[in-house]
Parts: C-alpha cells; sequence; structure tokens
C-alpha cells in the first residue's frame, strides 16, 4: 500500500525529469545535434533516478548510506542549476521558468519527507494499543479530576458549616460575656451602695456587735483547679459503712442522704460520690 507521501513525491519528480530533459534538449540543441543533447538530459535524469532507486533500497533494509545521498543531491542541485541557467538565458518567459526551476530541489525534498514518515510508521495493532492507552488515560485523568473537585466541594461545605458554627458560637460567647458584665456592674454598684451595701451584708453574715463584715463580690473567672474527690487516705467499705451509719443515727430521726452527706464532708473524711452513695444503701437497706 502506497504510503500518502509517496505520491507527491512520485508526481513532482515525474515533472521534474521531463521538464529537465525538455530544457537540455532546447537548450543545448542549438548548439549540438538534438540527439546529444537527450543523451545529456537522460544522463541527468537516468543518474537521479538511479540514486533515488538505491536510497529507497537502503532505506527498506533499515540502511542508509550518505555517499548515495550526496549524489542523489549533487543531481538534484545539477538538474535545478540547468533550469535556472535556461530561464536566466531565456529571451522570453523568464519568470515563468524561474518559477519551475525549484522542481528537482522540491522532489528530493518530499522523499526526504517520504523517508521519515516511513521511519516513524507503525502498524494498526500498533495504533489500536497506543489509542487505547492515551484513552485510558484520558479516562483516569477525567476521573481524578472529578475525584478533586468532589473533595474540594466537600470540604468546601464542612468549612463552611464549621465557620457558621463558631461564628454563632463566638455571637453566644459575646452576648454571655455581655450580660455577665452587666450583672457584675450591677453587683458592684449595689456594693458601692451606702444603703444596699449595709443592708446585704446584714443578711449574708450574723451581725455581732462591732463588727460589720464587709460584703464580697462573687468570684468571676478562673479558680484554683479541684482537688482530688479522695486526697486523705481511702477508707475501706466496711470503715465507710461504720461512718456512714454513725452519722446516720447521730439524730433522731436519722438524717437524710443529704444531710449525711454534707456532715460526711465536713468532718473531714474523703470518698467519693459514688461509694458514699453505695454506702448509704447498704446501711440504710
Amino acid at each position: 500500500m502506497a504510503r500518502p507521501t509517496a505520491l507527491p513525491a512520485v508526481a513532482v519528480t515525474g515533472v521534474s525529469l521531463v521538464l529537465t530533459l525538455a530544457v537540455v534538449v532546447m537548450w543545448l540543441g542549438t548548439a549540438m545535434p538534438w540527439p546529444v543533447a537527450l543523451v545529456v538530459g537522460l544522463g541527468i535524469d537516468g543518474g537521479w533516478l538511479a540514486t533515488l532507486a538505491y536510497e529507497r533500497r537502503l532505506a527498506a533494509q533499515g540502511d542508509h548510506s550518505s555517499a548515495v545521498t550526496a549524489v542523489g543531491w549533487s543531481f538534484g542541485l545539477l538538474a535545478t542549476g540547468v533550469l535556472v541557467a535556461h530561464a536566466l538565458i531565456a529571451e522570453a518567459d523568464t519568470g515563468a521558468w524561474l518559477a519551475v526551476a525549484w522542481l528537482p530541489i522540491a522532489a528530493k525534498a518530499l522523499w526526504l519527507v517520504h523517508g521519515l514518515w516511513e521511519r516513524t510508521a507503525l502498524t494498526p495493532a500498533a495504533l489500536t494499543a497506543i489509542t487505547g492507552i492515551q484513552q485510558e488515560a484520558r479516562d483516569e485523568a477525567a476521573v481524578a479530576r472529578a475525584r478533586l473537585r468532589a473533595e474540594a466541594t466537600t470540604e468546601e461545605t464542612r468549612l463552611t458549616a464549621v465557620t457558621q458554627a463558631g461564628a454563632r458560637v463566638a455571637r453566644v460567647q459575646a452576648d454571655t460575656a455581655k450580660r455577665l458584665s452587666m450583672a457584675w456592674s450591677t453587683l458592684e454598684a449595689a456594693r458601692s451602695g451606702q444603703d444596699t451595701g449595709r443592708a446585704l451584708t446584714s443578711v449574708t453574715s450574723r451581725v455581732t456587735p462591732d463588727v460589720t463584715p464587709r460584703w464580697e463580690l462573687p468570684v468571676w473567672g478562673p479558680n484554683e483547679p479541684l482537688t482530688a474527690l479522695e486526697s486523705g487516705p481511702a477508707l475501706t467499705d466496711a470503715e465507710l459503712d461504720g461512718v456512714v451509719e454513725e452519722i446516720r443515727t447521730s439524730r433522731v430521726p436519722a438524717l437524710s442522704y443529704r444531710e449525711m452527706s454534707t456532715r460526711f464532708r465536713a468532718a473531714g473524711h474523703s470518698a467519693s460520690e459514688v461509694r458514699l452513695r453505695a454506702a448509704w444503701k447498704r446501711v440504710a437497706a
């Protein structure tokens, strides 16, 4: 099957051969017998065709010869030189002859392009495989782009939700701080007032002669960290039951759990709320 680049090369080569032969016969036929001029023209065309055929044979075998290529270009340049010289000497239609003088060089260039085409040509199976690989790569790239866009959209939605939630929390905190500040200002004004301060002092602590304790504002801010629920020596269950029973029956009728728990803590004992309540259930059962 002829390659697409072979047909133009063959056509331009044929035109160049005919044109070169005609110019040589017309030009040299006036100075020598026309058979001699015909032989000269056929010699130029024959040498060009011989070198071209040998180049094509080497290309088919995967080989190359710089010497043969140089000889072929020499015949092409000779044919072009003949056409240019005839165009310059011709008395009429000089421009037309110069316009076709480049055809031998163009033919050599087309054969060069055809040789490059053959060296890079692939079989239909290879082309099909390459097409499949390219399509697979395009598919993977499209899937990756879609995945990245989906992840970006999800992340954008998450960040928007987090930002909105943070803004709501900030607004609530600001509103709470504003209300606490207003309540603190109200307490400070009540504490600073002469009559109001005296009245609050009288109800916050027992009044004794010559002693009027100052009413202090409640603490608003960081406090000392709480100590562990069982900072002292841990009581065993039996000891804990004995203490709970003693405090509970210290009065008649027996104390409630809340009263017992308050006295238990006030007496300096330590126990977690879970153990204390379990002991209460055991002794009160």
